[in-house]
């Protein structure tokens, strides 16, 4: 472990999850922050038996506004942020330990793998990406309500190894999760000023899909390949529907 490093993940009912993310995170840190918002379930409990330390910040549909709020309570010159169901492999874990030691001006990238409904996908929706995660404390910030990233200038290195991303175990989950990305997105575009049309919201759905399914090979991944694929057509769709639907209440006040 290292005392220089924390390891921040934000939690909401995660009872299922946090004991193993937070014994995987105390492999690289001896500090590892839980930022919940609200759990009903053993979430802080079991992340308090396990060695977390725990703060509170209620849910205002802003990714970023958690993930900023975290920053205040790092005591430590690196912050590593993991989702819930998220887990370091072993060389991906020695090679924090490397670089934090080090102590060099960077923030570092990590590949991700993900499992989704007991499957391994290697294409289109759920294809492994490169998420940036471990920061100078003092130089990240977070944007966006949903779909949030960094904003870092610091150099940007892929580090060895790679996170297992064990998402969606059910279809509950998956839609529940389809409703509250899409009304954040939506209400936040609606804020910024962005418009959209019928048409085009499906003009953008069509993309989506064509995108997935064929640009980056979702059907490679078979059946659930293209039923990701085809999730990602009504996710795009159901976005800019409700944009379309908040613009239309709003030209009638």
């Amino acid at each position: 472990m290292n005392n220089n490093l924390t390891v921040v993940v934000l939690t909401k009912n995660e009872e299922k999850n946090i004991a193993a993310v937070v014994q995987n995170a105390k492999k690289v840190a001896a500090e590892v922050l839980i930022v919940d918002s609200g759990s009903t379930d053993k979430t802080v409990q079991l992340a308090e038996e396990n060695g977390a330390r725990v703060v509170y910040r209620a849910w205002d549909n802003d990714f970023s506004a958690q993930r900023n709020f975290a920053l205040q309570h790092v005591k430590t010159e690196w912050v590593l942020y993991l989702d819930a169901d998220e887990r370091m492999n072993d060389e991906l874990l020695t090679s924090v330990k490397s670089v934090v030691e080090q102590d060099k001006i960077c923030q570092y990238s990590f590949k991700r793998k993900s499992v989704a409904f007991g499957q391994e996908f290697n294409y289109g929706v759920l294809k492994p990406d490169f998420v940036p995660r471990l920061f100078k404390t003092k130089n990240v910030h977070w944007v966006n309500k949903v779909h949030e990233k960094p904003m870092c200038k610091d150099e940007l290195k892929v580090l060895g190894g790679y996170i297992e991303h064990y998402t969606y175990t059910g279809w509950q989950q998956w839609l529940n999760k389809f409703d509250q990305y899409t009304t954040i997105w939506a209400n936040d575009a609606y804020a910024k000023g962005k418009r959209v049309s019928l048409g085009k919201a499906f003009g953008h759905a069509v993309f989506g899909f064509i995108q997935m399914a064929i640009l980056k090979k979702g059907v490679l991944d078979g059946g659930m390949g293209l039923v990701m694929s085809c999730n990602h057509f009504f996710y795009t769709l159901m976005k800019y529907l409700k944009l379309l639907e908040l613009q239309r209440k709003g030209d009638k006040k």
